[in-house]
């Protein structure tokens, strides 16, 4: 019974390991900062992470949550905060590859073992010209109502294309 167990410990570790580095695979770990000292285990962090537009050449976001440490932090079992602040700006000249759709999800980050997801959705705003970032967390039945917005300018000589 203990080999079984331990299997299938390992196999879910290995998977939970998988999806982790693939949702994280966008991202650039900009730096951290602890809040609340663990004296045998990680600190619990506010972590700043930056993310490039996929569709959207020359616009990073930064996306700064809290990332709880601890024994069941560090094995990848806690479940961080739905608090997040997001701030994205223009990093290059903005080019699109080809149209966008009116809204549309930019990111999708797991931040609990099964359940949480910290996403990105993008919007546009065409009146104004402007890309609308939204960051929030949802989870497999409720979300929190916490979230954070920036939205970015576009040269009014380079209109954004729509669907």
């Amino acid at each position: 019974m203990k080999k079984v167990f331990g299997a299938l410990a390992m196999s879910l570790l290995a998977m939970w390991s998988l999806l982790f580095f693939m949702t994280r695979a966008g991202a650039q770990q900009i730096g951290e900062v602890s809040t609340v000292f663990k004296l045998l285990s990680p600190n619990d962090k506010i972590v700043v992470d930056a993310y490039d537009d996929p569709k959207v050449a020359g616009v990073t976001c930064y996306v700064s949550r809290a990332k709880t440490g601890g024994y069941k932090g560090a094995l990848g079992l806690a479940e961080d905060k739905s608090e997040a602040s997001i701030a994205c700006r223009q990093t290059g000249p903005i080019t699109f590859a080809k149209p966008l759709d009116i809204q549309e999800d930019v990111l999708s980050e797991r931040i609990s073992l099964v359940f949480k997801k910290l996403r990105v959705v993008r919007m546009v705003d065409a009146p104004r010209n402007t890309l609308v970032y939204l960051t929030y967390s949802d989870r497999l039945i409720d979300g929190s109502p916490q979230n954070s917005v920036t939205a970015v300018p576009v040269d009014r000589a380079n209109k954004i294309p729509l669907k």
